[in-house]
């Protein structure tokens, strides 16, 4: 196949176009990087570099031992890791339900899903930590993550159930043929199709969870108890001064969690979104 100059400079142009976007959304994460291993000197200068002059490890330390940023980000990911598991757990039989049983129940799920997402935070917290206060979940992982639960759902079913939909019926009607009932179909058919799905949904739960930050900050008092992003407030000082490179290093761990799982699951992440855009 003979390719022409003009075509080798089109796809030229492209490739040059799509480092400058890569390069434009990176940023912000190279100059964290940066920042992050900068001395205090550094950080206060009127011209800085990108690259530091000298590395030092010091902003690591601060934001390790003197915040106990690591002892939040364990937090986290505890509450991010049970919300992310629970929200899919009761959203694959749901969404199931949702995209195959046609009638009142249906309607009515899909309704309260859009309905659901017109409520601003700010509308709905001082009902919910009344609710939370007189069930004694406040201050506690277990109040958090059910508010991560309900907060999450929704959109994980709207999800998974266009996910449900791309599935041919003909699979379980084959398989209810051989005398499969249907929470054998929904573990040994559907599930295994939604594979791709799941974990988009999944990945979505967790890292909504993982960097949410008004829920923790209302319904937790205890310092022990706080989460990464609100242990990162902390380094605001009462008159506004910010500890910038401690800052950026705490912040850097916080990042490097959904990097990483946008690393490992990126196959799977594209299948799942290309799945869920088929209407079946």
């Amino acid at each position: 196949m003979i390719v022409s100059s003009r075509q080798k400079t089109t796809r030229a142009a492209q490739y040059v176009g799509l480092g400058c976007y890569i390069l434009f959304l990176g940023f912000p994460l190279l100059w964290m990087l940066s920042v992050s291993f900068k001395g205090p000197r550094e950080l206060v200068e009127l011209h800085p570099q990108l690259i530091p002059q000298s590395f030092t490890l010091a902003n690591c330390g601060t934001g390790l031992h003197e915040y106990g940023v690591l002892h939040d980000a364990w937090n986290s990911l505890k509450v991010a890791s049970l919300t992310a598991v629970l929200t899919t757990a009761i959203g694959v039989p749901a969404a199931y339900v949702l995209a195959r049983q046609k009638g009142l129940i249906s309607k009515l799920g899909l309704g309260w899903i859009l309905l659901s997402q017109m409520f601003p935070l700010i509308l709905i917290i001082i009902p919910l930590f009344l609710v939370l206060r007189d069930l004694h979940l406040t201050d506690s992982h277990e109040g958090l993550v059910f508010v991560y639960v309900v907060w999450t759902l929704p959109f994980v079913l709207w999800m998974l159930q266009s996910y449900v939909r791309a599935i041919p019926r003909d699979l379980e009607e084959a398989a209810m043929v051989d005398g499969a009932g249907r929470f054998m179909v929904l573990r040994t058919v559907i599930a295994p199709l939604l594979a791709p799905g799941i974990v988009v949904v999944t990945l979505f739960a967790f890292i909504q969870s993982w960097n949410e930050f008004f829920f923790a900050l209302v319904l937790l008092q205890t310092p022990s108890l706080t989460t990464l992003p609100v242990a990162l407030a902390r380094f605001v000082g009462i008159e506004g001064i910010v500890r910038l490179g401690p800052l950026a290093a705490s912040a850097l761990l916080a990042t490097l969690p959904s990097l990483l799982m946008f690393v490992v699951i990126q196959r799977f992440l594209t299948r799942g979104v290309l799945s869920g855009a088929v209407k079946g």
